[in-house]
């Protein structure tokens, strides 16, 4: 009787030892074993881990990809324009051990922690990298290369806190609202500027195209010019060159033909006033076919 009062705490004694001494870790955590403070074991699997009772404190921590809202911030690029930026990141805790150093707390506490200082981590790089580049590469669509920069700048320092960056993203980019009406005045001079420099080139283009055009006509008519110079000089030549042959087969004729032609000049509209002796020469064809003088 003496030894089963004695014998039944004992089991029940032993029995909430060994299940204080068996600890689950969740699929969704890892888990830190502390020794008086020191880390003796680190358990990032899932399932049953041994501690000794009392002695050993169970610390865990989320093992899932955590989200984190950056507040707005002003950066200033390298163009000089004010922009409000508006980010989140996404990180998981990779090394506990380091966390636990670098926190000194577990739970909501170190998150809480993690979270600030990671935070103040990626404003400092995104203050970096938009201030490397210009507005207009800020206000793209096509932000991915400056994301990626910020994330692999903050990736070294994360990871001295035992942390991994995973994604870093711009959620919004916006001027600030004082200046929206100079920004928008800046816009609409740099438009109307680009359209007073089309109009200029499109004005050089048309003289260009006029001058080559009157200097085409120039052309055009120069050379029909000279080739009616030409035509008229070939038929003048070949004018003569009958009118040599009549000449040197029949004197007589040649001269009839050259006095018809004088009479038609004289006596041709505009012309039609001569003042000459009867006797003149003039009249030879006139008086007789053969153009002898009248007998004296």
């Amino acid at each position: 009787m003496n030894k089963s009062v004695f014998i039944l705490p004992l089991i029940v004694i032993l029995i909430a030892a060994g299940l204080s001494s068996i600890f689950i870790v969740d699929e969704r955590e890892k888990a830190l074993v502390l020794r008086f403070g020191r880390v003796v074991q680190i358990k990032e699997d899932p399932g049953i881990g041994l501690r000794i009772p009392i002695i050993d404190q169970v610390i865990t921590y989320d093992d899932r990809i955590i989200s984190i809202d950056m507040e707005a911030q002003e950066v200033i690029p390298n163009d000089d324009r004010r922009l409000i930026i508006d980010a989140f990141a996404r990180y998981r805790i990779s090394d506990v051990e380091q966390f636990r150093q670098a926190t000194g707390a577990g739970g909501e506490a170190a998150i809480a922690m993690a979270d600030n200082r990671l935070e103040q981590i990626l404003r400092d790089k995104t203050r970096e990298v938009l201030g490397s580049v210009s507005s207009g590469d800020i206000l793209s669509t096509d932000r991915t290369a400056l994301m990626l920069r910020i994330r692999n700048g903050a990736i070294a320092e994360a990871n001295s806190l035992g942390l991994t960056v995973i994604d870093v993203r711009l959620k919004r980019t916006d001027l600030p609202t004082e200046n929206l009406a100079e920004t928008f005045r800046r816009m609409v001079s740099e438009r109307e500027r680009e359209a007073e420099d089309e109009r200029a080139r499109g004005r050089e283009a048309a003289q260009r195209i006029r001058a080559q055009a009157d200097r085409t006509v120039i052309e055009l008519e120069s050379d029909a010019e000279r080739l009616a110079r030409i035509a008229q000089g070939e038929a003048d030549a070949e004018r003569n060159a009958i009118f040599a042959d009549a000449f040197g087969q029949d004197q007589e004729f040649f001269q009839f033909y050259r006095s018809l032609e004088a009479y038609r000049g004289a006596l041709s509209e505009g012309n039609t006033r001569l003042v000459l002796s009867p006797d003149n020469e003039f009249f030879d064809y006139l008086r007789s076919p053969s153009g002898a003088p009248a007998a004296q």
